[in-house]
């Protein structure tokens, strides 16, 4: 076991950090989309095609297959370790990782709406949602790190803390963006 388990790890710990990558850009590239769809013919077209295309790809061959090869090796570490199951801090942990499956199917299907040129958001909408996965992540890392579910309860306090201050930080910036539309 213990010859493997730094190997599993290591992927676990790969595949954790290429999906958030793909959580991270996507609704980027969904508010692009949705900004383009307000767009004049034929640059709304052109722009849609473009952006269809690139988070199709982002989608399918770097975001879903992450998450898959993340939860296999997650599970497999699981099962090596199934001591961590008994312990509190990996039940709030999996209750983030819930979480984050469930951010994941909302994507999904925004995604699926968008391929479709509907769009149900706003891009104000996706710059606050895209700050969703960072505080998922924020939580899992300490967890994971901290191994101590005492403690989570400073760290909702925390995240808490961080999704003001990134609430603050899109209010900023949409400031200055109505300011300067290129910014």
């Amino acid at each position: 076991m213990g010859e493997y388990y730094n190997y599993i790890k290591s992927l676990h710990l790969i595949f954790v950090v290429t999906w958030f990558a793909g959580l991270f850009y996507i609704p980027r590239l969904f508010m692009y989309h949705i900004e383009a769809l307000s767009r004049p013919s034929p640059e709304r077209e052109i722009l849609s095609k473009q952006l269809k295309l690139m988070t199709k790809r982002l989608w399918f061959i770097i975001t879903w297959p992450s998450a898959v090869l993340c939860t296999v090796f997650a599970i497999w570490l699981l099962v090596l370790m199934p001591g961590w199951l008994a312990q509190g801090w990996m039940h709030v942990k999996l209750a983030f990782v819930l979480l984050l499956f469930i951010y994941h199917l909302k994507t999904h299907q925004i995604f699926k709406q968008l391929q479709r040129d509907e769009a149900k958001y706003s891009s104000n909408f996706m710059r606050v949602y895209n700050e969703v996965s960072t505080i998922i992540l924020f939580a899992c890392v300490f967890l994971a790190i901290l191994k101590n579910s005492i403690r989570w309860v400073f760290g909702v306090v925390g995240i808490i803390v961080l999704g003001i201050l990134l609430m603050l930080g899109i209010r900023l910036y949409k400031r200055i963006r109505d300011k300067d539309p290129e910014a």
